[in-house]
């Protein structure tokens, strides 16, 4: 119907744009022809504007009747959860249900937060920055991992970046920001020990926008730390979701520089776990070496703040194997993830066992990463390693949204 309505527009404009160019030398005798045909341009072009405002004003009013739809969902969330829970009882793990409705009110305002400031961007005609003002900061971290569909990100690549940015606001006031979890297995046992959690945007027709066409251009427009923050509060459902379910599992989940410098969610994030000490031995915050390397005093700060509760940390992205064990220990970083093609590089082998030397006996796990074939395996299990992640073992697949 949106269709036919628009050829009809279209068609119109284009009637009144060839009556005015030719009729308007008929109606004024010695009129230059020249002047219909400008005029003629000139109803085309106004056409074309008050097109362009109209689709844009409806595609404004789409945007707001989302946000709207997504603020009333969390609210009746709310509400719900406060029917559900009622003081004097206790959940399966011991926990006062007085706890637990606060810990789970907490995390309704946090989304309240995530969803007042995705209004506010879009009612301040939030735009990009130029490019030279643009402030040159590491890569994002929520979803480096390619997806295991990469046909389906073929009509993202051919999207323009305005389009991609444009999927992603709307993503975010649709709460189509899916959850796909990878395994972390132990070895040579290969059970699964932990998750890695990373985000995927999903656009309106159900296409997936993959990484590396959406990350850059959600971290120039500013959108990295509020789609970070999502999957934070999404890790605390999970860990919940297995709490329930009685399951001895732990979920990785990238911090990003964006999300630590994001002071309001950050406070009340750990406000949330201070309160909740069972979710923490369950959820390992990862960074990156360069990140790490970066950091600055509000960085580490928050990453004491964090270690203080009683959090543990990995590092991945390594690309220097010259690492700094006893700084590693001061920050609790616990996990080290390096590469499979580093590990198996025989030009760096010497310098891959000294690091693991220096490992033993510090309570520091070594993670390989991106294995893929059985032979990969057999040369990782004779380095010693603890644990191991890859397509071998399983690809990112979607999870189950918490009911």
């Amino acid at each position: 119907m949106a269709a036919l309505a628009a050829f009809l527009y279209g068609l119109a404009v284009a009637t009144a744009a060839a009556s005015v160019a030719l009729g308007l030398p008929e109606l004024r005798p010695g009129t230059d022809p020249a002047v219909g045909w400008i005029g003629g341009g000139l109803v085309l072009l106004a056409g074309g504007v008050a097109d362009l405002h109209r689709r844009l004003a409806r595609r404004q009013r789409d945007t707001l009747r989302r946000l709207d739809h997504l603020q009333k969902s969390v609210d009746a969330l709310g509400e719900r959860l406060e029917q559900r829970i009622t003081p004097g009882a206790e959940t399966d793990n011991a926990v006062p249900s007085s706890t637990a409705h606060e810990a789970v009110l907490q995390e309704v305002r946090l989304l309240h937060t995530l969803v007042a400031r995705l209004g506010e961007s879009r009612s301040s005609g939030e735009r990009e920055p130029p490019a030279a003002s643009r402030p040159v900061r590491p890569a994002p971290l929520a979803s480096r991992i390619p997806d295991p569909q990469p046909a389906a990100g073929a009509e993202a690549r051919a999207m323009d970046d305005a389009a991609v940015l444009e999927a992603v606001r709307d993503a975010l006031a649709a709460d189509r920001i899916d959850i796909h979890l990878q395994p972390i297995v132990s070895l040579p046992q290969r059970k699964h020990r932990f998750f890695e959690v990373f985000s995927r945007v999903r656009a309106a027709d159900g296409s997936l926008i993959l990484p590396d066409r959406y990350l850059e251009i959600a971290e120039r427009a500013g959108l990295m730390a509020t789609i970070d923050n999502l999957l934070l509060v999404r890790c605390i459902q999970l860990i919940r979701e297995t709490e329930r379910r009685q399951h001895a599992i732990g979920f990785f989940c990238n911090m990003s520089a964006a999300t630590l410098s994001d002071a309001a969610f950050m406070r009340q994030f750990l406000d949330l776990l201070a309160r909740n000490q069972t979710l923490v031995p369950k959820l390992v915050f990862e960074l990156s070496q360069q990140e790490l390397r970066a950091g600055g005093a509000v960085t580490m700060g928050i990453l004491s703040q964090l270690s203080r509760i009683g959090f543990r940390f990995s590092m991945d992205r390594v690309s220097d194997l010259d690492i700094d064990v006893d700084a590693l220990l001061r920050h609790e970083i616990r996990y080290l993830k390096l590469d499979c093609a580093l590990l198996l590089d025989s030009a760096l082998a010497p310098r891959v066992e000294a690091l693991r030397r220096r490992l033993d006996g510090t309570g520091i796990d070594l993670i390989a990463e991106k294995i893929e074939t059985e032979a990969q395996l057999d040369a990782i299990l004779r380095n010693g390693i603890d644990f191991g992640q890859g397509y071998l073992f399983g690809e990112p697949r979607p999870a189950r949204k918490p009911p």
